[in-house]
């Protein structure tokens, strides 16, 4: 489906079970999200010294993030009718949820770049940004298949969902002092 091919649809398991399963995503992606939790973390050691200072921040980041993955899906659901797409809301989730661990995984290398190599922040962040803008043409093409409408809707609902995340993510992480 990120590849744009609609074959990719048909495996996915698209029956009540198969929407509520598809959350399990969160837990495959978990690890490598962890990775980053930590690099992220340990990039605040000016103002979290010990320990429970960079947990804190862990734990905040861990929340930030899977606030940002989940609330804008829920959110989708309240306006998915309105905009007539209801019939592939599921569609849309499922897929969703395993590209996002996908995603997560992707996102792996640079976080293990800057935890073993912290000094090599500019590879990490040119890395980060090839693979970020990568994915994103991966995620309009897996929502172009799974809402099936076409690339204008497809364009619709994936700008509404990164600007919700973009925004959740920015909102939370100044709720929670990381600003």
């Amino acid at each position: 489906m990120m590849l744009g091919k609609v074959d990719g649809l048909r495996e996915l398991d698209l029956s009540v079970d198969g929407f509520w399963n598809s959350f399990f995503a969160v837990v495959v992606a978990l690890p490598a999200l962890i990775v980053n939790w930590v690099t992220i973390a340990d990039s605040y050691g000016d103002v979290a010294a010990d320990f429970e200072d960079r947990f804190a921040i862990f734990i905040r980041l861990a929340v930030i993030d899977l606030v940002a993955w989940l609330l804008p899906l829920a959110g989708l659901a309240l306006v998915a009718r309105r905009f007539r797409f209801a019939d592939r809301y599921v569609h849309y989730v499922v897929a969703s949820n395993w590209t996002t661990a996908i995603v997560a995984w992707l996102m792996l290398p640079p976080a293990i770049l800057l935890l073993f190599l912290p000094d090599q922040t500019d590879m990490a962040w040119f890395l980060s940004l090839a693979i970020f803008i990568a994915s994103q043409i991966f995620v309009w093409r897996m929502t172009n298949v799974a809402i099936g409408r076409g690339a204008a809707t497809a364009s619709a609902v994936y700008a509404g969902m990164f600007a919700a995340s973009i925004v959740i993510l920015i909102a939370l992480q100044w709720l929670l002092g990381l600003g």
